[in-house]
C-alpha cells in the first residue's frame, strides 16, 4: 500500500484550500472541503462520508467523484470500485491532472504500477504543463529503454549515450 500522499497541495504551511472552479451547490463544496481536510489529516473513513455526500448532492462534479474513488480505496481498500470511480471522473473531465494523480494513486495501492504510469503518461498528454503529474512520475522510477538494447543497459556507450539523451530532453521540456 503506498503511505505517502503525492498529489494534494494540502500541508501544515499552506493549509488554505483555494480551487480553480466551483461547485454548482455551496453545500456540497463545503463537504468536499471539509473531506479534503480530513484526508490531509489520513482521517480516511470520515473523509469519505464527506466525500459521499458532496457526491450525492452534485452528482456530475468529477473532482467529487475522483475524491470519493480516492477515499473508496483507502478507507475500504476498494481498489476496483475506487478506480472505476476515479476512471469514471476522468471521463468526465479529461484536461485535469489531479483527477490522473487520483486514479495513479488508486492504481499503486491495488498494486497496479503499470497502470498507475499509464495514468500519469495520459494525464501528461492532456496536461502536459503539470509539474505534479511529471514529478509522480519521475518518483515511481520509470527507466526509459538502453539505447542500444542489444548492448547491457551497464555498457559505457549505452550509459554515455543515454546521458546525453536526458539532457537533450531536459533541455526540449516546456519551462514554467
Amino acid at each position: 500500500m503506498v503511505t505517502r500522499r503525492m498529489q494534494l497541495d494540502l500541508t501544515e504551511e499552506n493549509p488554505t484550500l483555494k480551487f480553480e472552479w466551483a461547485a454548482d451547490d455551496p453545500e456540497a463544496m463545503s463537504d468536499f472541503k471539509h473531506g479534503i481536510r480530513l484526508l490531509r489529516d489520513k482521517s480516511y473513513s470520515r473523509a469519505l462520508a464527506y466525500f459521499r455526500r458532496a457526491h450525492e448532492l452534485e452528482r456530475n462534479n468529477p473532482y467529487f467523484l475522483s475524491y470519493l474513488g480516492l477515499t473508496t480505496a483507502l478507507a475500504e481498500r476498494n481498489w476496483a470500485d475506487g478506480e472505476r470511480l476515479c476512471e469514471t471522473a476522468l471521463g468526465m473531465k479529461r484536461n485535469q491532472a489531479q483527477l490522473y494523480l487520483n486514479l495513479a494513486e488508486v492504481c499503486l495501492m491495488a498494486n497496479k504500477k503499470s497502470g498507475a504510469v499509464d495514468a500519469l503518461e495520459i494525464g501528461l498528454q492532456h496536461a502536459p504543463s503539470d509539474a505534479r503529474l511529471r514529478r509522480m512520475l519521475e518518483t515511481l522510477g520509470i527507466r526509459r529503454d538502453a539505447v542500444f538494447s542489444s548492448l547491457d543497459r551497464r555498457h559505457p556507450l549505452n550509459r554515455t549515450l543515454g546521458k546525453i539523451r536526458y539532457g537533450f530532453r531536459k533541455l526540449l521540456r516546456p519551462r514554467h
